[in-house]
């Protein structure tokens, strides 16, 4: 029987593209369990290390919360349930996206607005000054008006 592969925190920080701070602080908030030490006391992380550290790592890029992940990480390990609650966890994270895109966009509209005032004047007559300034009436962006 081949025995597990190991890693050094380095190479598994290498193979997943995470920092070496980032995995101890996995460690520290109960996302990767503490791997097994050496006879020289260093962090020894095995095939399931790199998994889960993998897994954590593709959440995160897609923006799920450390919560959320840890609940990913929980359903994932008990591998015979229904996956009904993964997906609920991915529906709201998709509804969160959903509502941040809509914010986002309107900022954007706000900013052309704004934007498509500029006469290309003095920075005294500037339209984009004027609607940064706290106590300028000059325009009021429609998340501030009445």
């Amino acid at each position: 029987m081949e025995s597990e592969k190991a890693f050094s925190i380095g190479a598994l920080s290498k193979a997943t593209g995470t920092t070496v701070e980032t995995i101890r602080w996995y460690e520290r908030v109960g996302v990767l369990p503490a791997p097994a030490r050496t006879s020289g006391n260093y962090r020894s992380y095995g095939t399931a290390h790199l998994e889960r550290l993998s897994f954590v790592r593709r959440a995160r890029e897609l923006g799920f919360s450390l919560d959320q992940v840890r609940e990913l990480l929980q359903l994932a390990d008990d591998r015979g349930r229904s996956c009904e609650a993964v997906d609920q966890v991915a529906r709201e994270h998709l509804e969160e996206v959903e509502r941040k895109i809509a914010a986002l966009e309107a900022l954007r509209r706000e900013l052309q607005d704004v934007i498509g005032q500029c006469c290309l004047g003095t920075v005294a007559e500037c339209r984009i000054v004027q609607a940064l300034s706290p106590n300028s009436d000059a325009i009021q962006p429609r998340w501030r008006r009445q």
